[in-house]
């Protein structure tokens, strides 16, 4: 029997939809558009075939059939699927690639959560640049 994630609900960002920023969910989220930022979920992240990603995607187990220039985090497994393209680095205490799939990066499986360090420092989005007044 497969473990519950989350309340049960979906955030879903469409194809043909271009979301920049965070999205922070207990739920699942499911992304077949483009998002130019940070997904933080404590369930599934399924990044459909038409879907892209450039940043950051922490979830329990997330799934790539799409794009993603950036980082993946999983506290349990990532699966990147046939035609998926992963540039970037992984860290998840399970991994399968299919055949066809494109990775190029790191890939950390010491650990799963101990491996993801918190939510993911806050840096500007692609094309952005950082507000000097703003304190780190």
């Amino acid at each position: 029997m497969a473990e519950k994630h989350g309340n049960g609900v979906l955030s879903l960002i469409g194809s043909g939809t271009v979301v920049e920023g965070k999205i922070m969910t207990d739920g699942s989220v499911r992304v077949d558009g483009r998002l130019v930022g940070h997904i933080i979920s404590k369930a599934n992240v399924t990044i459909g075939a038409g879907g892209a990603v450039e940043g950051t995607i922490q979830g329990a187990n997330i799934s790539l059939a799409g794009n993603v220039n950036g980082t993946i985090a999983a506290t349990e497994k990532i699966v990147l699927e046939t035609k998926s393209v992963m540039r970037g680095d992984i860290s998840a205490q399970r991994l399968v690639v299919d055949e066809g799939a494109i990775f190029d990066g790191k890939c950390n499986m010491s650990g799963g959560e101990a491996a993801i360090q918190g939510p993911p420092r806050e840096q500007p989005l692609p094309g952005k640049e950082p507000d000097p007044g703003k304190h780190r």
